[in-house]
Parts: structure tokens; C-alpha cells; sequence
């Protein structure tokens, strides 16, 4: 089982006060079996989650049709992070690809500790600035290069993702038919 205080203090790096201020706001245990709904379309993300234990999907429903966007696993922090950061309504679905143990953080607890810690404010602007440049690199990915190729820097950046999601899902999130990933995976 993960570790939210070491994930704050270690991976986030932030110091014994903020991990601890943090720590102690991160009070809504999450239990959800394979299939169920962390968020939903439409529904306002009102949690930020870390991930204790599980896999779950980020995924678009375009025309009856998913198309998967991200995954979480073990020691992330998943949210529908739109709907979170904006207060609107999410454009995408959060679903557990299996038993999946999550703690929460109510949005408003953790606005008011950004503003209470300014580390906190940095280490969450530098997560996001993280993310804008890794969605940003995916574009690209899927704009510019081959199959063969999308798949190597999936495998380069997150080889883990491949042991923990069933491959019809890393087919979806890299724009190719599960065909098309087994062939190129040879």
C-alpha cells in the first residue's frame, strides 16, 4: 500500500509543515470496485484524490465510443483536474479498472491551504506546469509520429503503465486499434 505522507514529503518535496498541514486535510477514504465512477460527466470534481492502491481510466465518451486520455495508479493524485481547478462541470469520466483505494482532499480545504503555504502554491504550480508540458508532448506524439514510434516514448516515459493496464486501453490512449499496438509491439 502507498504512503501519502512519503509521497508528500518525498516526491512533492515539501517540507515537514506543509506534508503534515496537508496531511491532516486529506480525510475522505474512496473505495471503489472495477468499474465504478470516481467522477462522472457533468459532475463538478469536488475532491482531489491520491491514489493508495488501483488503476483507474480518464476517458472521453464521443459518440459511444471511449476514448481513453490518461490513466492513475499507486501514488498519483488524480482528479478531474478541469472540473477541480475551474469549479465546472467535468467533460470526461474517471472509472476504476479494479479494486482501487483512494483518500481525498475537499477542493475547498485545499485552496485555503495553498494560500495559507506558499510552498504548497508552488509545488502545485509546478505539478501543473509538469503536466501542461507532458500534454502538450503527447499532442505532438500523436500528430507527428509513427505508431512504432508512440508507442516506444510510451514505453521511454512509463514502461510501468504497461504492466498495469490492459493493452485495449494503451491502444485507445495512443490513437491506434489494439491490432495495430500488438503488431507494433513485435
Amino acid at each position: 500500500m502507498s504512503s501519502l505522507p512519503n509521497f508528500l514529503k518525498e516526491q512533492l518535496h515539501l517540507p515537514s509543515e506543509e506534508a503534515n498541514a496537508l496531511f491532516r486535510h486529506w480525510q475522505k477514504p474512496r473505495s471503489l470496485k472495477r468499474g465504478d465512477f470516481l467522477t462522472r460527466k457533468g459532475q463538478v470534481e469536488q475532491h482531489l484524490y491520491y491514489i493508495l492502491e488501483g488503476t483507474v481510466i480518464i476517458f472521453y465518451d464521443i459518440e459511444e465510443n471511449e476514448q481513453v486520455v490518461g490513466f492513475g495508479y499507486s501514488d498519483t493524485l488524480i482528479a478531474s483536474f478541469p472540473s477541480f481547478i475551474q469549479n465546472h462541470p467535468s467533460e470526461y469520466y474517471i472509472q476504476a479498472m479494479g479494486p482501487t483505494e483512494l483518500l481525498g482532499i475537499t477542493r475547498t480545504d485545499f485552496y485555503c491551504l495553498l494560500e495559507q503555504y506558499p510552498r504548497l502554491e508552488s509545488t502545485w504550480r509546478q505539478m501543473m506546469e509538469e503536466a501542461l508540458l507532458g500534454r502538450i508532448e503527447r499532442e505532438i506524439d500523436l500528430l507527428t509520429v509513427s505508431p512504432r514510434e508512440r508507442i516506444q516514448r510510451l514505453l521511454n516515459r512509463s514502461p510501468h503503465i504497461f504492466q498495469l493496464i490492459p493493452h485495449k486501453y494503451i491502444a485507445s490512449y495512443l490513437r491506434m486499434t489494439p491490432e495495430t499496438l500488438s503488431r507494433n509491439m513485435k
